[in-house]
């Protein structure tokens, strides 16, 4: 299968409180904005926010299993950013999202990288969730 193409591109202004007493940002704050970015893509592939189709196809929804980031260049307060987001692996319930986070002059940042899992209710057991397939057509909608 090839990688899909679909590339999330959002617009961030770095806010006070992202930042610690040093004036950079805290680095899990950026685990946060990585976060919202992954819904944004998920919104830009299948063209409704994430609380429409988590019920569409009823899961509960993509919970990160993995999660790490590349931390090269700092960021500010008041600095304006841009989150590139894309899926670069689909598998039968996971899947991994890659951000890159760049600078008004384009340097690279920040690199982040999430494996999440597409999760519904376990029958066996409804108080907890459980792994399941991906439907094609999410996989399609990425391109």
């Amino acid at each position: 299968m090839s990688e899909p193409s679909l590339v999330n591109r959002r617009a961030v202004t770095i806010e006070w409180g992202d930042c610690d007493p040093a004036g950079i940002v805290f680095y899990p704050r950026y685990f946060a904005i990585f976060d919202a970015c992954t819904a944004a893509l998920f919104h830009a592939a299948l063209g409704e926010p994430k609380i429409a189709w988590t019920k569409r196809f009823g899961i509960v929804g993509i919970p990160m299993v993995d999660t790490r980031g590349k931390f090269s260049v700092p960021s500010a307060y008041g600095d304006e950013v841009v989150i590139e987001s894309r899926v670069t692996a689909f598998r039968r319930s996971s899947f991994d999202v890659q951000h890159h986070l760049l600078k008004a002059d384009g340097a690279l940042g920040v690199e982040g990288l999430e494996t999440r899992v597409w999760t519904g209710r376990d029958p066996a057991d409804p108080a907890r969730i459980k792994a399941v397939a991906i439907p094609p057509e999410v996989i399609a909608a990425f391109g």
